[in-house]
């Protein structure tokens, strides 16, 4: 080989190294219980203390509770357990419920299960997760927040391949948990588009819709009424001790959920941490 033909394949070999992404950097996934993914380049960042709220202060939805307690118990004793799609209304307690059942289940039990968040725009590199996730072997919650599909997005296809059809499918040792506002994951008008553009419209539908029949659990988050709106309002205020009479504090929780235009657990929340602010008392 003549020194031309080396010197351009040495070019070459340097240009494809330029290309390749760098490896991804080791990580103890025992350091900590919950991490967030990054994509490109990959990498797992460790979330020392996550935000959450304690299960018990999470009210009105008691049933979702149980419900997903039970299926991350049975996950986390190796038993058979579903993908859970949590749905509805925002701010309902959809994304803290996920929280407080993995801290819930991780101090019932000796085997902690690890909690990965991946964002909704890196859902494109959930393969390369996986395999990560796979060759490490521990039970993983894998949470995606505010999980849906606009226009011609077509990221929920490799979601939908990964979660159930895919050759290599979801590995053994990780569940997922997803959050919508919607229970079908995609816009009205993503459905529609797709219903006017193809040759067999109810079987181009049926593709799409079909993406939230790989959840086998699913659980709708609705906004509460008034007097579950008052029982989040003192549950809140009676765990940090704040120093208000009920009669004073439904009065004021009243006037805060009229001007936002609705009752959920987040206005609840927003109320009492302008309440102790207020009041000079910490909630931390």
């Amino acid at each position: 080989m003549d020194a031309d033909t080396i010197a351009v394949l040495t070019r070459i070999a340097t240009a494809l190294e330029r290309l390749a992404p760098p490896p991804l950097a080791e990580v103890d996934l025992a350091a900590a219980d919950a991490f967030v993914w990054h994509a490109d380049p990959d990498w797992l960042e460790p979330v020392p203390q996550v935000n959450r709220v304690e299960i018990q202060l999470l009210k009105g939805i008691e049933r979702q509770r149980e419900q997903l307690l039970d299926n991350t118990r049975r996950f986390a004793n190796g038993l058979p357990a579903n993908n859970a799609l949590l749905w509805g209304a925002r701010g309902t307690g959809k994304s803290s419920l996920v929280k407080a059942a993995h801290a819930t289940i991780n101090e019932e039990g000796a085997h902690k299960l690890l909690l990965v968040e991946i964002h909704r725009e890196d859902i494109p590199s959930l393969p390369r997760l996986l395999r990560i996730l796979r060759s490490q072997g521990r039970r993983t919650i894998l949470f995606c927040d505010d999980l849906s599909f606009e226009g011609q997005d077509e990221a929920y296809k490799s979601l939908k391949a990964v979660l159930d059809g895919g050759i290599e499918g979801r590995p053994s040792n990780v569940i997922f948990y997803a959050t919508s506002n919607r229970r079908h994951l995609l816009s009205r008008d993503m459905i529609e588009n797709e219903r006017s553009t193809a040759i067999n419209p109810g079987e181009a539908v049926e593709e799409k819709v079909s993406l939230s029949d790989r959840f086998g659990l699913w659980l709708g988050f609705h906004h509460v009424n008034q007097d579950t709106y008052f029982e989040i309002i003192e549950g809140y205020a009676t765990c940090y001790r704040l120093p208000i009479s009920t009669d004073e504090l439904h009065r004021e929780a009243n006037e805060w959920a009229v001007t936002r235009g609705s009752r959920s657990g987040r206005v609840a929340w927003q109320f009492i941490q302008d309440l102790a602010g207020r009041l000079g008392t910490p909630i931390d």
